[in-house]
C-alpha cells in the first residue's frame, strides 16, 4: 500500500486541492477586532468601517487622496551624512536603514510634495510611522527645512502631517538638534505671512511634539490620536498615580485647549481646503466645475459667431 500512500494520494491531492487564500486580503482592526477586506479598507482611507478606528496610513497613500486627482510633485530633500556616529546596538544603523527602506519602499521617514487641493496650491510634508517609527533624524530636519523654503519661495501654505515616536536615537545629539532647526523653519513661514497647518496623527510623541508638531497656526488631530511628550506609562510610573481615561488622546487635548479641531480622516481634505483658502484670503472653493456658458447675442438670444470661421463659439474655442 506504500505506493498508494506515497504516490497516488499526493498526486490526486495536488490535482484537486484548492489554492491557498492570500494572507494579505484581510486586515484585523486593532480596536474592535473586525476583519476588514483590504479593498474596502483602502477605499475608506484605512478607517475601520465598523468602529471608525483610524489605522496607520503611509504618506504616499495620504497624498494620493489629498491632492487633486492624486497628482503631486515630490520636493527634493538634501541628503544628510549617513551613520555619523557609527551607531550599533543589536544591528548596525545602516542595516536598520536598509531594512526599513526595503519594508516601506521609501528612502526615509518623511515625504515632501507640492500640488493643489481644491485648486489651492500648497506644500505638504508627511511622516511615515512604518519607517523606524517615523523617528526624527537629520533627514526629517532637512525635509522640514526644504518644505518651508519651498513654501516661502512659491508663497504657498505648508501642511504637515506628523506621526513619530520621537527623535532617532541612532543619531544621538544630532537628532535632538533638529528641534531648533525645525522651529527656525516654522518661523520662516510666519515671517513670510504664510499659514502653517499641522495635522497630528497617531502617534505623535517625544521631540516631535516638543518642536514643529505644536507650532501650527491651526492644530488639527485625527480621532483618538496619542499626542504627548512622555507616554502615559512613563508618567504613571513616575507619579505613581492612575491617569484619567483618554489622557493624552486627541479629544482630551481638544477639551483642554491644546488643539483647534479633531477631524475624521474622510472629512479632513474638505476642512483643510476651507481653512487654507480662508487664511490665504481666497474665495471659497467651488464644489464642482461647470463648463462656461456660451456667449449669447443680446439682440437675437442666439450663440454668437466667431468672425473667423462663422461657427458658434464653444468653451473650447
Amino acid at each position: 500500500m506504500n505506493w498508494i500512500t506515497n504516490y497516488v494520494r499526493p498526486r490526486i491531492d495536488s490535482l484537486f486541492s484548492r489554492r491557498d487564500t492570500p494572507e494579505n486580503l484581510w486586515t484585523k482592526c486593532p480596536e474592535c477586532g473586525t476583519m476588514l477586506f483590504h479593498r474596502e479598507l483602502a477605499d475608506n482611507l484605512n478607517v475601520c468601517t465598523n468602529c471608525d478606528h483610524h489605522l496607520a496610513i503611509t504618506p504616499r497613500v495620504r497624498f494620493n487622496a489629498l491632492f487633486d486627482g492624486g497628482i503631486f510633485a515630490e520636493v527634493k530633500v538634501p541628503e544628510p551624512i549617513h551613520d555619523p556616529l557609527h551607531f550599533k546596538d543589536q544591528k548596525k544603523y545602516p542595516d536598520r536603514m536598509k531594512a526599513a527602506q526595503k519594508a516601506t519602499g521609501e528612502k526615509e521617514a518623511m515625504l515632501v510634495a507640492e500640488g493643489e487641493i481644491g485648486r489651492t496650491p500648497i506644500v505638504a510634508a508627511a511622516q511615515d510611522f512604518t519607517f523606524m517609527a517615523g523617528s526624527m533624524g537629520m533627514y526629517v530636519g532637512n525635509a522640514i527645512v526644504a518644505a518651508a523654503e519651498r513654501a516661502v519661495l512659491l508663497k504657498r501654505p505648508l501642511v504637515l502631517f506628523s506621526a513619530a515616536g520621537g527623535a532617532r536615537m541612532q543619531e544621538g545629539i544630532l537628532s535632538l538638534m533638529q528641534m531648533p532647526r525645525t522651529t527656525v523653519a516654522v518661523q520662516m513661514l510666519k515671517e513670510a505671512g504664510l499659514p502653517y497647518i499641522v495635522v497630528l496623527t497617531h502617534p505623535t510623541t517625544g521631540g516631535v511634539t516638543a518642536s514643529y508638531a505644536m507650532l501650527g497656526d491651526v492644530q488639527i488631530a485625527e480621532p483618538n490620536a496619542l499626542i504627548c511628550f512622555a507616554g502615559p506609562r512613563v508618567i504613571e510610573q513616575t507619579i505613581r498615580e492612575k491617569l484619567p481615561e483618554g489622557f493624552q488622546r486627541a479629544e482630551y487635548l481638544l477639551d483642554h485647549g491644546m488643539l483647534d479641531r479633531v477631524t475624521h480622516r474622510m472629512k479632513l481634505r474638505d476642512e483643510l481646503i476651507t481653512i487654507l483658502r480662508m487664511l490665504m484670503g481666497m474665495p471659497p472653493a467651488v464644489a464642482g466645475d461647470l463648463p462656461p456658458p456660451e456667449p449669447m447675442d443680446a439682440a437675437t438670444s442666439a450663440p454668437m459667431l466667431d468672425p473667423t470661421d462663422e461657427t458658434p463659439l464653444t468653451p473650447s474655442s
